[in-house]
């Protein structure tokens, strides 16, 4: 692990439906331990998230909007999970009008920074699951990021908005001078009984080489059905290649970071 906590790491792509919550999720679980301490902080007004990990819709709030909108302490918007030392600030449907309610605020980039920075050690790593557009609150989430994990679908209109996203986090970290790097893309999804499936990864592994995780996760009705149980791959099916398969992106993203603080 780098020498400097936290770790702040951007789960992030401006399409929806390539597993934003699904990676934030249960690599936040695979990542926590006894000796690390993971915070995940949902920013998605859909909070499937926070839903995933057990909280109540009726219960979403104080959330991260109550964080970033209202000033509420984020050391009191933090809630225990299921698994060990992995805590959650919750996601709540106001974060839908955060561009709107920070647009006239001075410093608004990096509003979510300035959220983060109150919880000094209490934590190692600090997860971000973003929402499914590039928006002021992906922004804020670039520049509060040290670290940024872009997960793909194997489908061609995934794939082909790459090169524009790279662009946009490219724009953002040369006007903030941010800090924040691509730590790799990752492969999420992947059916391997699909030709096409297989033929997609293997064309992004020739264009972005070491940029793209050596780890490839797999579709599994496991990780479909996991949210519905409210439990992370590790408790619904701890054995499963599915889990198997987060284990080994942990590990990568723990090989990954110190690079990024050099």
């Amino acid at each position: 692990m780098p020498e400097r906590y936290p770790v702040v790491i951007s789960v992030l792509n401006s399409k929806g439906g390539v597993g934003k919550s699904t990676i934030a999720v249960n690599l936040s679980a695979a990542l926590a331990s006894a000796r690390r301490r993971v915070l995940l902080v949902d920013l998605d007004s859909q909070a499937s998230s926070s839903i995933w990990l057990g909280v109540p819709r009726q219960h979403l709030r104080p959330s991260s909007a109550s964080c970033l909108l209202e000033k509420y302490p984020i050391l009191r918007a933090i809630r225990h999970t299921s698994t060990t030392n992995l805590h959650l600030v919750p996601g709540s449907i106001e974060l839908a009008n955060a561009d709107v309610a920070l647009c006239g605020t001075r410093g608004r980039e990096t509003a979510l920074r300035r959220v983060l920075e109150r919880l000094d050690h209490h934590y190692d790593l600090v997860m971000l699951d973003c929402p499914p557009a590039f928006s002021l609150l992906t922004v804020n989430a670039i520049v509060a990021a040290e670290a940024i994990i872009i997960p793909v679908a194997p489908n061609p209109l995934t794939t082909d908005a790459l090169e524009a996203l790279l662009a946009s986090v490219e724009r953002v970290r040369a006007r903030m001078s941010a800090r924040a790097r691509v730590l790799g893309f990752v492969i999420n999804g992947l059916d391997a009984h699909r030709k096409q499936s297989r033929e997609i990864a293997e064309r992004l592994r020739a264009e972005f080489r070491d940029r793209v995780f050596h780890t490839e996760l797999p579709w599994a009705a496991a990780l479909a059905d996991a949210p519905g149980t409210r439990q992370t791959i590790f408790e619904a099916a701890p054995k499963s290649a599915a889990a198997d398969a987060f284990r080994r992106f942990a590990g990568e993203i723990l090989q990954r970071l110190p690079a990024i603080r050099r």
